[in-house]
Parts: structure tokens; sequence; C-alpha cells
């Protein structure tokens, strides 16, 4: 018997909890306790922490019917200056109906909501009803990786809580970081003679990306690849001291089946053409995909690169059209709900784009809060959502059903 009553009201608190855990990526685990603490006050089963420190549950189902991995993630961005925020960003304020804070919308508001609805399918759903939100998804999804790659769950189809505003979301690009290194050697400034400054390479390898953001694949509906150069780093950090390293970092917003090794080999292409001839002796550079060492919280450690794969659904997929049906409009019920994609990346790109496994994206929220610090929830969206879970797990389960 559960010891709480899966409600609305219910998740609400549970949100507020959670906003009031900070949890930058591989910080998850106070959040992520909580979750299971949660879940088996709920009544799961198989609660458990994997060995990223993803949290897991299951609702099993009445029979052998479609499984759904309902997911969201535990870490969220950084807050900035808590003075820029109309209400401190971790309190989980609810004022003017609105659930507030660092969180409320990305994702802890929809992550409460999924764990709710959940556990009202109890002896409802014919397949398990999967609980698994997941760490390191703001810089990369390696929770999701390793939960899928692990085969810690294997469901028939996925549902990802990223806000939807209501919507049926079937995909996004995805997103890869290239650097460009540029290296030389370090003097002291008075002496620029005896220095080679890696900043001399600068304005043709800017006019290089300049070049390959003007000419970008596009989708019918993914829209345009985007590149753009976001940072640059300068070493040593010193203003009186000329730099023997330059990195250039491009942020890439990339079409579904796109991978790293292919973006460093045009922009490398792109750099010899525009470098040849144009390099001073004494500098030298070269391409590569960003990495980070990655901790979980778990001890888990991985050198990973920061790629996050794009996906899309075809829109008359049985599931995606379940999914719209059982959602319908706030203001027009009867109608199917509206079916895009994101405009950001999510670990749909993990469950779908590289292991294949249908995946829709459905919750509260807009998109234009996320990662800022007017970040919010409306209650009132965020009720109708709870009271339409229930309705789309069980017309994922059956259209999996019907066309298997």
């Amino acid at each position: 018997m559960s010891l709480v009553e899966p409600s609305f009201q219910n998740a609400v608190q549970f949100a507020q909890e959670l906003i009031r855990l900070p949890s930058p990526s591989g910080e998850e685990e106070a959040v992520a306790r909580r979750v299971l603490q949660e879940m088996e006050a709920l009544g799961f089963q198989e609660v458990r922490l994997d060995r990223a420190g993803n949290a897991i549950g299951v609702v099993p189902g009445t029979g052998d019917g479609p499984s759904i991995l309902l997911n969201c993630h535990t870490d969220v961005v950084a807050a900035g200056d808590p003075g820029e925020w109309e209400h401190p960003p971790y309190e989980g304020v609810v004022a003017d109906g609105f659930l507030h804070g660092r969180g409320a919308m990305d994702i802890k508001g929809p992550l409460a909501i999924q764990t709710h609805a959940a556990a009202l399918l109890a002896g409802r759903a014919t397949g398990d009803v999967i609980v698994a939100h997941t760490v390191f998804e703001e810089r990369g999804g390696l929770g999701m990786k390793v939960l899928l790659e692990d085969g810690e769950v294997s469901p028939d189809a996925v549902i990802i809580g990223e806000s939807t505003h209501g919507d049926v979301c079937i995909g996004h690009r995805g997103r890869a970081e290239i650097e460009i290194v540029l290296e030389g050697l370090a003097g002291h400034a008075s002496a620029p003679e005896r220095a080679h400054n890696a900043m001399t390479l600068l304005p043709p390898v800017l006019e290089a990306v300049d070049r390959i953001r003007a000419d970008q694949p596009s989708d019918p509906v993914l829209g345009s690849a985007s590149l753009v150069p976001t940072m640059i780093d300068v070493l040593p950090e010193t203003r009186n001291v000329i730099p023997d390293r330059v990195v250039v970092t491009l942020d890439w917003r990339i079409l579904p089946g796109v991978t790293g090794n292919a973006l460093v080999d045009r922009v490398r292409v792109a750099l010899e053409g525009a470098l040849a001839e144009r390099v001073p002796e004494g500098l030298s550079w070269s391409v590569e995909m960003a990495t980070e060492q990655q901790e979980c919280f778990t001890g888990l450690a991985s050198e990973k690169n920061l790629l996050t794969p794009g996906f899309l659904m075809d829109s008359s997929h049985p599931v995606v059209e379940a999914a719209a049906q059982a959602v319908g409009r706030r203001d027009e019920p009867e109608s199917p709900a509206t079916v895009r994609p994101w405009t950001f990346a999510t670990d749909g790109g993990w469950s779908c784009g590289v292991h294949g496994i249908p995946t829709v994206g459905f919750a509260p929220g807009e998109e234009r809060h996320a990662h800022t610090n007017s970040e919010r929830l409306d209650l009132a969206e965020a009720q109708w959502a709870f009271h339409r879970y229930p309705e789309l797990i069980l017309a994922m389960q059956e259209a999996l059903a019907s066309a298997s």
C-alpha cells in the first residue's frame, strides 16, 4: 500500500522540495535519493539507483503489454545571481498561479508530475510503466547513455518530460561542441619578437567558420542546422603575456544522424583551405570534439565528448498519432495536440536517435523560461498535463500493442 496518495497537489509539494535541493550536474545525489523516497512512498517496485546515479522505479503492468519509460533529469543549470530573480531560485515559491525557481519547469516540476501520474496507473496499465530520472542531461546526457547501454531498462517507447507547453514534441536538432586549438609560443608582451602569438590565426579561422555557418543543411521539420562561435579561451590569462594557446569553441546544432567525426572533418578541411601557406613559423592548429571529464555522484567517471544526438519521429507514426489524440488541446479537448519539434536538445536523442526507441515529449511549461531567472511553471497548465498523462501512457501502450 502506498504511503503517499498520487495527486497533483502532492506532486507540487514534491516539486517544491526538489527545487530546494540544488543539483548541478554531478551533484544530483540529494535529489536522486529524494526521488527514490517518493517512489517508494507511492508504491513503486524495483526502486533503485543504477551505477550512474539514475533514479529508477517501476509501476508493474497487469500483463505483458508494451512498457513505457517516463524520463526527466535530476540535474539543473546554475541559478546565477539570486538577486536577479523575482523569487529566490531555491525556495520553490508558489505565487500568482506559478511555481517559481530553478528547476520549476526544467525539470523538477514535470519530474514530479510524471512520477505521481505513473503511480495512478497501478493496476490499470497493461505493461510496465518505468520511471527513470537521469543525471548529467544538461551536459550531454551521460545518465541516459549509461541507462540504455547497460540495459538497465528496455522500454518499448519513451516519454520525455521536457516542457512542450502541452504540445507533443517529436524530435530536435542535436548539439555538438567543437574546439579549434591554436598553438604558438608564449612571451612577454614587451618583447613580441621572442614569441609566436597564437592569436595571429584568429582572423582567418573565424572567416572560415563563418563560411561553414553560411552553408548548413536543412530539414523541413527541424529547420536548418546552425553553427556559431561562442567562446575564445586564451592561455595564459595574463594581459601582458603573449598567449601560446587559443581555443575557439563552436556550438553546432546538428541534424539527426550527423557524427562528431564528420563535423571535425568538415572544420579541418575548411581550415586547411583558409590557412594554406598562411601559418607563420612557430604556429600550429588542430580541430577536435570538445570533451569533459564527468564524474557521477556514484563514482562513475567518464571522459565524454560533448555531443547530444538529434532525432525525429515521423508525425504519422502510430505512437505519435496516439499521443496527440490522447493529449488533445486545453482549449479544444476533442482536437489532437499540436505536433512539433523542440528548439533545444533532450535525452530523447539517446533513446530515439541512437537506440531507435519511439520517443515523444509531453509536459507543461514554456521553453522560453528554460535556463533563465524567470523560470516558472504555470500550475493550471501543469494540472491539466497531470490528468492527461495517464491517458497518454495508456494510449501509447495500446498503439504499440496494435502495431505489433
